[in-house]
């Protein structure tokens, strides 16, 4: 996908998607408007409005559904851990519990039950201090139990190890979960640009699409791992420490529980101001992303025409803006834990006030209101992961929209069942009153007709955005007609799959595309079971042997990126020589000789009346001298055929071909 759109791409291969010519500095195109200069050039479909939250988080929790099971498994590890980990505060407050009143038993007269000294206390006038022994396990003159210390303590050991362990295999199942959920977005994605149409592809930038499939499914991928994790333990230790503090200190309970509506009220009125910057953060992360593969792919004609301040201000713009988005977006979402500590802080002291009061009554005791001090704590941390998950879901969530809306795009019209058996001849092309338009308030083609018999060349001329290249698009069914209709051998191209029909059919472009990898592998991508006699066979007819047999490695030359390190003429060679291994019945050759030198334009015009002979061609040209041997020369302007027939009597009814060929050959001298 990273690559540049392919124009060598032979039978049965769809060339990829184009999104610029060469110019750096892009200048928007109206909407609707026709593409020219190229088959791949389209009309500007403006972006759909990014969905809401709420829907969009639903879609994203439902792709998790395949692995209900799994989230089960993590919900039960999740369950052990949680409760676990709350019981150990209460271990560790009947420890404290032990502790206190082994110190208090030690300053104690020896000799005295607990009762008869509470009861000589509150004779003395001392109900507070009685009061305050009176729930404790006291042994007058006695110190610290060890020996029941130490069992509270191994146990409370016992339960973190326990708890700790259970977390861990919670991790690592949910991990799996994460993982096989995005590696199957990711298939989805592959598949969904496989059957999107050519119109979606002219209306995106290359970067766009690049950062939707990989940054916008990287941050979902880390918004799901992180945010579920947090979410399945917060919520349960929530549950836990409620019911435990519930059991402690039911009016202690209800001072923690004030913690809830104002974590609710503070997170939801950030979280609905950062939502919308999260997307805007996103969003300008594509266009970023696209200025500067587009920069990047024209760096060379950056340097001729001497752009490079243009170009580094529009980088600059769209930095600023993309900045801006994702400060605004981390700084309001960041306030969510300074709050959520600041309310915890306050449910602390009041929890500690009112606890001190109820030991001091004797309605608890020390550990225990230690215990209710942790489980404050453990009370309010997850409500405030909660709402700092908010952050996180937030921008997970706009990257999801992003996602969604690549996924929700109108794909091609329904493939026909497969035939059982070949459908296809020779090659008998025929155009039925063929309408088309890029938009309906411009049309383009209008009632064409013409017939391409088997073994014929057929010539296309015209100037440019006469609908030449349209032509060979609606061959090719990357765009589909508005009336009319196409047959090949008298079967309407639309009754069968398009990868049946593109088997048949053959493509040159003039932009050449080639792969990281050998020039043999290139060639073979015409038709991948050739043998190595067919790929030899090939390359010699099209003169590609040539210049390989001077290559250190010979066919075994990898391609570096594009295939920078061959000329432009010879990767025109490589892309021709793939149609020629491809072999199709009809084959559709765009400027396929541009990028060769005159020398090798006439060896490779030889090749071609050997590639072309007992099947249907046609030849897209701006240079008239090379279609001079066509059958049929067809003269297009405004989308309509005005002149047909051959060189000689298109040139001797001195009309619109006429024309152009005066215009390239009278060779007007100009005067000084």
């Amino acid at each position: 996908m990273s690559r540049q759109p392919s124009s060598g791409t032979s039978a049965g291969t769809a060339p990829a998607p184009k999104t610029g010519n060469a110019a750096v500095v892009r200048i928007p195109r109206p909407a609707g408007g026709p593409g020219r200069g190229g088959p791949f050039g389209g009309m500007n479909i403006p972006a759909e409005k990014a969905m809401n939250f709420r829907p969009s988080a639903r879609r994203l929790l439902g792709t998790l559904r395949p692995e209900r099971a799994w989230l089960l498994l993590v919900l039960v590890m999740g369950v052990a851990s949680v409760t676990l980990s709350v019981i150990g505060p209460r271990l560790l407050g009947e420890g404290t519990n032990l502790i206190f009143a082994g110190v208090v038993s030690k300053q104690l007269p020896a000799g005295v039950t607990k009762e008869q000294l509470i009861a000589q206390l509150r004779a003395a006038g001392e109900n507070q201090k009685a009061d305050m022994l009176t729930p404790m396990a006291l042994t007058p003159g006695q110190g610290i139990d060890f020996a029941g210390l130490g069992t509270v303590l191994t146990w409370a050991l016992v339960l973190y190890v326990l708890a700790s362990a259970f977390m861990w295999v919670q991790a690592y199942v949910l991990n799996g979960v994460v993982q096989r959920t995005v590696f199957g977005l990711r298939g989805e994605i592959e598949a969904k640009i496989h059957r999107l149409p050519l119109r979606y592809f002219d209306s995106i930038q290359r970067g766009e699409l690049l950062s939707r499939v990989t940054n916008d499914v990287d941050n979902v991928s880390q918004s799901l791992q992180q945010s579920i994790s947090q979410a399945v333990t917060s919520v349960l230790t929530v549950v836990g420490v409620l019911v435990m503090m519930v059991i402690l200190s039911p009016t202690l309970a209800l001072i923690a529980l004030v913690t809830v509506p104002l974590t609710l009220g503070v997170t939801a009125l950030i979280a609905k101001r950062s939502q919308k910057l999260f997307v805007a953060q996103w969003k300008h992360t594509g266009e970023l992303n696209g200025q500067i593969e587009e920069t990047y792919t024209g760096h060379a004609l950056v340097k001729v025409f001497g752009r490079q301040r243009e170009v580094e201000e529009r980088f600059r713009q769209k930095n600023v803006e993309l900045y801006d988005a994702s400060f605004g977006a981390q700084f309001i979402s960041g306030l969510i834990m300074p709050a959520m500590t600041f309310i915890g802080n306050l449910v602390y002291v009041g929890i500690a006030v009112v606890g001190g009061l109820q030991v001091a009554s004797g309605a608890m005791q020390l550990g225990d209101v230690q215990a209710f001090i942790q489980y404050s704590r453990q009370f309010t941390m997850p409500l405030a992961q909660l709402g700092s998950m908010a952050n996180l879901l937030q921008s997970g969530v706009a990257s999801a929209e992003r996602v969604f809306s690549l996924l929700d795009e109108d794909e091609e019209s329904v493939e026909p069942p497969a035939s059982s058996g070949p459908v296809f001849g020779r090659g008998r092309l025929v155009f039925e009153s063929v309408s088309f338009s890029y938009s309906p308030d411009k049309p383009l083609i209008s009632s064409l007709s013409l017939v391409a018999e088997p073994g014929q060349t057929v010539a296309i001329v015209g100037p440019t955005g006469a609908g030449k290249t349209t032509l060979v698009n609606l061959m090719m069914r990357f765009y589909e007609l508005d009336a009319g209709r196409i047959t090949l051998d008298g079967v309407d191209v639309t009754s069968v799959p398009r990868r049946e029909l593109r088997s048949r059919l053959g493509m040159v472009l003039q932009d050449t595309w080639l792969f990281g990898g050998t020039i043999r592998d290139n060639i073979a991508y015409g038709r991948p079971s050739a043998t190595e006699s067919e790929i030899l066979e090939a390359a010699r007819a099209t003169y590609v042997d040539r210049f390989v047999r001077s290559l250190p490695e010979g066919y075994d030359t990898v391609l570096e990126d594009e295939g920078s390190n061959v000329s432009a003429g010879e990767k025109q060679l490589l892309t021709i020589a793939r149609a020629f291994l491809a072999r199709p019945s009809v084959l559709i050759l765009d400027e396929a000789t541009s990028s060769v030198d005159t020398r090798t334009e006439v060896l490779v015009q030889k090749a071609m009346r050997a590639l072309r002979s007992d099947r249907t061609s046609f030849v897209i040209a701006h240079r008239l001298s090379t279609i001079r041997d066509a059958d049929l020369i067809l003269v297009m302007e405004a989308g309509q055929i005005v002149e047909q027939g051959t060189h000689a009597s298109l040139l001797a009814a001195g009309g619109a071909y006429a024309r152009l060929y005066e215009a390239q050959f009278a060779a007007p001298v100009a005067e000084a």
